[in-house]
């Protein structure tokens, strides 16, 4: 048994290492098998290592790697289920509710790395800062994300055009400080409107990110918090571009 270890450890060593690899590649599935694999390797080895140290060292990476399998394993599952759905939101004149947070928090994960907004209104004062406050929800959230883009149109008045670049150049700034990329391209042909994250969900609001009506002023309940400001009516359909082979046209359900 003495005489195989050294092989075996290499095995298990070039195995996981793949898992690795596949794991930041955001190949979960395969991931998960090379995990699986790896650490029945890893397994044996531990069984004939007579070395405390060594015994210890391996104890302690094969929970490494059992946890972050167990923890893929479980997103799998649950994304592959969740995917399959189309859900519908109806949102009607005057609703409350409806924060940044209550759409999107849910897919700030943990997996989530790259945020792409298409919107080609994000042009006056408030429809910027509509895109600041998402942005700052995923500064807060815990999803380790790297990149944001921005597709956009521009505003057909120089002077407003110049004002629209200044003010996203100040958040690019602002976002490096926080260790995200904000990238912004402009179209003249824009015209849809979603967010997608790169775990596959997309999220498609009518009105893009200007669902909120003016508050009464600024003292008034519910202009510093968008849960308590009444709402545009809208549609917002979310599902899963990963899976949407699988889904039926119609919304599984509405909420």
């Amino acid at each position: 048994m003495a005489d195989r270890l050294p092989g075996v450890e290499s095995s298990a060593i070039s195995i996981l290492k793949r898992a690795v690899e596949l794991d930041s590649s955001k190949r979960y599935d395969e991931a998960v098998t090379c995990y699986q694999e790896g650490l029945q390797l890893l397994l044996e080895v531990l069984k004939g290592e007579t070395d405390v140290t060594k015994k210890e060292r391996f104890r302690q990476k094969i929970k490494e790697y059992m946890d972050r399998a167990e923890e893929l394993k479980k997103f799998v599952k649950d994304e592959k289920t969740a995917g399959k759905q189309h859900e519908q939101i109806q949102i009607e004149s005057n609703d409350t509710g409806y924060s940044y947070e209550r759409l999107f928090s849910q897919f700030l994960n943990q997996f989530v790395t790259e945020v792409e907004v298409e919107d080609p209104y994000i042009r006056s004062n408030h429809q910027i800062y509509n895109f600041l406050r998402f942005c700052e929800l995923v500064v807060k959230s815990k999803a380790p994300v790297k990149e944001i883009r921005l597709l956009t149109g521009s505003d057909e008045s120089p002077d407003l055009q110049a004002q629209q670049h200044e003010k996203l150049g100040q958040l690019t700034e602002s976002l490096r400080n926080h260790k995200i990329m904000l990238t912004v391209k402009y179209s003249d042909t824009l015209h849809d409107r979603e967010i997608r994250f790169d775990t596959g969900w997309v999220v498609k609001i009518g009105r893009g990110l200007d669902i909120y009506k003016a508050a009464g002023s600024k003292f008034s309940i519910g202009f510093c918090d968008f849960d308590l400001r009444p709402c545009h009516k809208t549609t917002v359909d979310i599902f899963n571009r990963k899976y949407v082979k699988d889904t039926s046209d119609s919304a599984e359900g509405s909420v």
